[in-house]
């Protein structure tokens, strides 16, 4: 599996442009050291979904510059909550993750209920809903920005 991924990263790093979503639940030091190795700095950009490593992991994460798509079902868990809570603000995004996790009316999770999660980030940060909306919808652009 490893020699797959390894292909992967390679591939995307020839295009120079390319933004990857890695799914790195119980594999955060090895998804690290692939992107260190293979795809960053300048070489695409990266976007952890679902991120649950530590904080070390998370600096380490940041100073490659990745970003980090959040979700409302991550904010449930207070270990979670207090490791967004120390993300940089310029480096959230948001998501859904529907329709593998629930909405408030347990329905699966859509497009629309990211506002939920806005206000629950918001809440975290102790900011204002409309500056936390703001401060995605910048980290976005930048993200999509060459």
């Amino acid at each position: 599996m490893k020699w797959r991924t390894t292909i992967f990263f390679r591939a995307c790093a020839r295009q120079h442009d390319k933004i990857l979503t890695l799914h790195s639940v119980r594999a955060v030091t090895a998804i690290l050291d692939m992107l260190e190795t293979h795809l960053l700095p300048g070489k695409g950009k990266a976007v952890l979904h679902w991120f649950t490593g530590t904080n070390a992991e998370a600096q380490r994460a940041c100073d490659l510059g990745c970003y980090f798509s959040i979700n409302g079902e991550m904010l449930k868990n207070e270990r979670h909550r207090k490791t967004i809570a120390a993300l940089p603000l310029d480096r959230l995004l948001t998501e859904t993750d529907g329709p593998f996790t629930r909405a408030r009316s347990e329905e699966p999770a859509r497009s629309k209920d990211v506002a939920d999660t806005v206000e629950a980030l918001a809440l975290t940060r102790s900011i204002s809903f409309d500056d936390m909306a703001a401060a995605i919808q910048a980290n976005l652009r930048e993200l999509v920005s060459n």
